[in-house]
């Protein structure tokens, strides 16, 4: 389970890979080790970055987002092309993943629509200037205030995932005098992911409207008999860290049997289905490499023709959803250390502990799903040999663990700079003010030069919302 496991202790821990320069390693395209030892991106000196912006701070590679944003739009047209025998795609950037200004314009550059869930998602999609048929609007539990500003901005999509809030559009959507495009998510029961917490087409969890029961039978019809709603698209998203793509295949081939299925009752075919996202990336040394987004795009685009051949209906418009497999890999956490110390095992071996200045309010996926990180120095090589080393966060948490074992030089020490790679999706949307730390930046590394995408908290920043 790529990413989402903790090191196994009968397995001697790894140190993190060095950078090669390839898109399926931990480590952006665009990171590399000078001749002096130290870690850079895009020939900027992680050294001289921390000097200037401090740590902890997130680092995204502008080219690299760019370059696996446009690589999905890129094979996503190649695979889905009419002259395929197929009709078309759309790749959705997942914002969860991270969204800022910035990245809604650069990926939306890159030929992608941007797939929101919350009210401060979609509003960073609209200042960002992405026009409103390239936003979809998610959410087990929308507002009725969300609803109205994604109605008025005219988004795509709204995807619906309860009986009772396809009552709400329909209203609000009459009151607005428009009509509102909707999608049902439908819950297919395919489980797949890395932690049961992010596997979510199982039936027992908060989204969508199950298959098996009939309630996504019962929402299509419902949708159909509403004036004020137009039935865009059927949606499916079985979890995240999905390293094996089977489960998409099982998943389309329900989906498209529901489309089948409606089409057969009502005559109404559903011009769209969506297979979600989730895809993998890697984390650490010991993690496979992930599918590529052609290899993604050709499975997808073979299970789809082959099952709307099996069931004689043409095929639906797809569209896909990746956010960490976007943006994950571009990105970096620096630390610098502080307290390193020793502590005796139980089986009588040593592992040391390496403090760095963050910790999970700056990354939880350690904490919530034991998801297993790597980390390197990066502002100098060792030829100390390597230690069991675990890296730990300044929280007053036990489980404030950032890395839970990783090989690193035994001459580790205070004021070293420590690089987590892989980080750029779900450490700054995810992060807290735990122990009223403040987040930290967002900085943002392009041809040797680096730019504040988002700045550095500050105490003042966090005393300005206590009302006293």
């Amino acid at each position: 389970m790529s990413g989402a496991h903790a090191a196994g202790a009968d397995r001697r821990p790894l140190p993190a890979p060095e950078p090669d320069g390839t898109p399926g390693g931990v480590w952006s395209t665009g990171v590399r080790r000078g001749d002096d030892g130290a870690l850079a991106v895009a020939s900027l000196d992680l050294s001289d970055l921390a000097a200037e912006h401090g740590t902890p701070a997130y680092v995204l590679d502008e080219a690299d987002v760019r370059a696996r944003a446009r690589a999905f739009a890129s094979a996503f047209d190649a695979a889905f092309a009419e002259d395929a025998g197929l009709a078309g795609a759309d790749v959705y950037y997942a914002g969860k993943a991270f969204l800022s200004l910035a990245v809604a314009r650069w990926v939306h550059e890159e030929g992608l629509r941007i797939d929101t869930s919350t009210d401060g998602e979609l509003a960073v999609a609209i200042r960002a200037g992405v026009p409103g048929e390239a936003i979809g609007l998610h959410g087990n539990n929308k507002s009725d205030e969300e609803i109205r500003t994604a109605l008025a901005h005219g988004v795509g999509r709204i995807v619906v995932d309860s009986l009772v809030e396809i009552e709400r559009v329909g209203a609000l959507a009459a009151a607005a005098g428009v009509r509102a495009p909707v999608m049902v998510r439908v819950t297919t029961g395919v489980h797949a992911g890395g932690h049961d917490f992010i596997a979510t087409a199982h039936e027992d969890q908060k989204f969508g409207l199950s298959l098996a029961s009939g309630a996504a039978g019962k929402a299509v019809e419902q949708i159909l008999a509403d004036d004020d709603l137009e039935l865009v698209g059927l949606h499916s998203h079985i979890g995240s860290q999905i390293v094996d793509l089977a489960g998409f295949e099982v998943a389309a081939r329900a989906v498209l049997g529901l489309r089948a299925d409606v089409a057969a009752r009502t005559g109404y075919l559903v011009p769209e289905v969506d297979l979600g996202g989730g895809y993998g990336i890697r984390y650490t040394a010991a993690d496979d490499v992930p599918p590529t987004p052609e290899q993604i795009a050709t499975t997808l685009a073979d299970a789809v023709r082959r099952t709307c051949a099996d069931l004689g209906t043409p095929v639906p418009r797809i569209s896909v959803e990746p956010g960490r497999s976007v943006v994950g890999p571009a990105g970096l956490t620096l630390y610098t250390v502080g307290t390193v110390k020793d502590v005796a095992l139980d089986d009588g071996g040593t592992r040391t502990y390496v403090s760095v200045d963050g910790g999970m309010s700056d990354n939880i996926r350690p904490a919530l799903y034991d998801a297993a990180y790597t980390a390197a120095l990066a502002g100098r090589t060792s030829d100390a040999p390597d230690v069991t080393a675990r890296v730990v966060g300044k929280h007053c948490e036990s489980g404030d663990i950032v890395v839970t074992d990783v090989a690193l030089p035994a001459d580790v020490r205070a004021g070293d700079l420590l690089a987590v790679p892989a980080t750029g999706a779900y450490g700054r949307s995810m992060a807290s003010n735990y122990n009223m730390v403040a987040r930290p930046p967002v900085l943002a590394v392009r041809d040797g030069r680096a730019r504040v995408l988002v700045r550095r908290e500050t105490l003042e920043d966090l005393l300005g919302l206590d009302q006293g």
